[in-house]
């Protein structure tokens, strides 16, 4: 279990965020949703301890967290690959064990390319490779931050199917932050939405498509309701 209760932040003398609450169940894969420069970067670098706050307002399993850990790892758009390391020596920096590594690269279907270097790899299986490695510290939960927003529309649309079946192996708990409506609603079981001037939580949707989704959902009505029910909010 996350819990997030009555965060707020400032940079100075601006308050960027106001009385942010919310908790997550492990398995859970919530969507934090809002517009470009509202504070959705901010709220990452308190989750995963970069920023510094006042209040023990943010607890995992019970205990409050104020640095960073291996209890949380963050995911976000920049490739943070090395380039002069093969997939498996990349894995590798992070666990020294063989057999995890081995179950991790199968689980995201790079195990065949194990001695390429990053300089091979589309920008879908650099992400893979990405997720893999966050994935076999075995954090508590994954923080994705905007980690799709570098990819073209088909790349994207099938590393979110295969993260979509990854969660439902690993039964992970993800914090997601985009801005991307469309992207929220496919992956997620419940969409927070951020507005307002300082930002607050200004909305909840629980979306009750079954996992693991395949990409044909977004073509269903139902679908199509919930994201123009977003975008509206979003107004």
């Amino acid at each position: 279990m996350i819990t997030i209760q009555n965060l707020s932040f400032s940079y100075s003398d601006k308050v960027v965020l106001s009385d942010i609450s919310f908790s997550m169940k492990k398995g859970e894969h919530v969507s934090i949703l809002g517009k470009s420069g509202c504070g959705k970067t901010t709220l990452v670098n308190i989750l995963a301890g970069y920023l510094p706050i006042e209040k023990e307002v943010i607890t995992i399993h019970g205990k409050s967290i104020s640095k960073p850990g291996k209890n949380r790892i963050v995911v976000s758009q920049e490739n943070d690959l090395f380039a002069w390391l093969t997939v498996w020596q990349n894995m590798s920096l992070v666990s020294s064990n063989q057999e995890k590594i081995h179950y991790y690269l199968s689980l995201v279907d790079l195990l065949l390319v194990k001695d390429f270097y990053p300089a091979r790899l589309s920008g879908g299986m650099k992400k893979r490779l990405s997720l893999a490695r966050a994935l076999i510290v075995e954090p508590s939960f994954l923080i994705l931050d905007e980690p799709f927003a570098s990819l073209d529309h088909k790349t994207r649309d099938s590393v979110q199917e295969e993260l979509s079946k990854i969660q439902q192996k690993t039964h992970k708990s993800i914090l997601h932050i985009t801005h991307n409506i469309e992207e929220a609603l496919y992956l997620s079981d419940r969409i927070i939405l951020l507005g307002g001037t300082p930002t607050s939580i200004i909305k909840e949707f629980a979306i009750d498509f079954p996992h693991p989704r395949m990409l044909s959902i977004k073509t269903l009505e139902n679908f199509k309701k919930y994201k123009q029910e977003i975008a509206d909010s979003y107004l």
